[in-house]
């Protein structure tokens, strides 16, 4: 690991308890106490308020005489379901002027790896800026053309490290330090809880657009968690002028239904929680020559190529891994890998969350797939080192390591980074 240590001032409020803004360390001073918590917690249906929600609710005074851009997509929106553009461009208490997209865009009409370019939303007029592939200067001299003051941030995550919008976040945090452009992130839950992070953490030898940092595979943290620890851990050389809006009411232990918000798919093969719930274990398959279930209507749910039979499903129940069990399946994907061809491979069923680990699941699914099926292949790119952000999971499974042999080798990265995570941490 090659985490700083370097720590978080205080957190001070911006608007009263509404927010509070995070500044680096001075140089060779290190702050180890823990954070504040937000406004009431434990959950429950109906009784989480999102960032946005809070920030709306003071009436906007965190913007106020701002020109005001946001980093979105289509889960910006409220309760109600109505875009947060929508709405702060209709109220006349923040001015906002500019939409920033990500991959998949603002208004989510591109596929994975595309975005939706530069345009003029037609909806509320405003410009469109793309961000997708963009950092550092190029990204800043975005932030600078379209005039504004504030850059907000508000898109639901999933909970894996690669799942690139943390990164939109981290490289817009970075290039609005450039810009010398006010940040603020509102807060979303993670819906697959925040109580522990797991999997190997990424060597920053490995760093791309699906991790560009030292976090781990399932980071078990919001997004406003992850803000303050990219700015007082990895930007802290140029540190954001950074703010966050927490949300209340929203627990660690709770998952997406506990706060009863309408579930948006992140991304066009993210369609439900459940999807999310599995992600961080099972996306690990993009980076084989089996199907990931794209062009299902259960993407990394199913998994399989042609060839497989029964026999993998039935050597992973063997395993008898924690709160899931894997169905025999068969399934034909209407794109990506395996397009038109009926395929074999398995479900994966979640029967207890508490206690399914999604990664250790992933990587158990990867050693028997590689045991029970001769034509078991890593892309020729090694994709799955970028995933993984190591080479030693692929080594491990190709010398023959079992599930617990691999999980095991990285306890020692991982016991490192939940330390360091400890300490931005906003909830209980």
């Amino acid at each position: 690991m090659s985490l700083t240590r370097r720590g978080l001032l205080a957190a001070g409020g911006a608007v009263g308890a509404l927010a509070a803004t995070a500044a680096p360390a001075a140089a060779g001073t290190s702050h180890g106490k823990g954070h504040g918590h937000g406004d009431g917690h434990g959950g429950g249906h109906g009784g989480l308020r999102t960032g946005f929600d809070r920030l709306s609710a003071d009436g906007y005074a965190l913007l106020k005489g701002q020109r005001v851009g946001i980093v979105t997509n289509p889960t910006g929106v409220t309760s109600d379901v109505r875009h947060i553009v929508d709405v702060m461009h209709a109220d006349g208490r923040v001015n906002l002027t500019a939409v920033f997209g990500p991959e998949h865009g603002f208004r989510g009409t591109a596929q994975a790896g595309g975005s939706e370019g530069r345009y003029d939303d037609p909806a509320t007029g405003l410009p469109v800026y793309d961000t997708y592939l963009k950092s550092g200067q190029p990204l800043a001299d975005v932030f600078t053309e379209s005039g504004v003051d504030t850059i907000v941030f508000d898109i639901q995550d999933a909970g894996a490290r690669f799942y690139t919008y943390i990164w939109t976040l981290y490289d817009c945090m970075e290039a609005a330090a450039l810009a010398g452009k006010r940040f603020v992130v509102l807060d979303r839950p993670n819906p697959v809880s925040g109580r522990a992070a797991l999997g190997p953490v990424l060597d920053p030898a490995f760093g791309t657009f699906v991790g560009r940092r030292e976090i781990a595979q399932a980071h078990g943290m919001t997004v406003t968690e992850l803000a303050l620890l990219f700015n007082g851990e990895f930007l802290a050389d140029r540190p954001a002028e950074l703010e966050i809006v927490k949300m209340s009411g929203w627990s660690r232990s709770d998952f997406f239904d506990a706060s009863g918000l309408p579930w948006v798919p992140p991304s066009p093969n993210m369609p439900t929680p459940d999807t999310a719930l599995v992600y961080s274990g099972t996306c690990l398959f993009e980076g084989t020559n089996l199907s990931e279930g794209r062009g299902t209507t259960r993407p990394f749910e199913l998994l399989g190529a042609e060839g497989i039979d029964h026999t993998w499903a039935a050597a992973a129940n063997a395993l008898d891994l924690p709160g899931v069990a894997f169905r025999e399946a068969y399934f034909a994907p209407t794109f990506s890998k395996f397009e038109g061809k009926t395929v074999g491979g398995v479900q994966v069923h979640v029967r207890d969350r508490e206690v399914f680990d999604p990664v250790r699941t992933g990587i158990a699914l990867l050693v028997t797939a590689k045991r029970t099926w001769s034509g078991f292949a890593w892309r020729s790119d090694n994709w799955i080192d970028k995933l993984t952000g190591n080479t030693r999971v692929r080594t491990m499974i190709d010398a023959g390591a079992d599930t617990d042999e691999v999980v095991g080798a990285w306890a020692k990265d991982l016991a490192a980074f939940r330390a360091v995570r400890k300490r931005y941490l906003q909830y209980r």
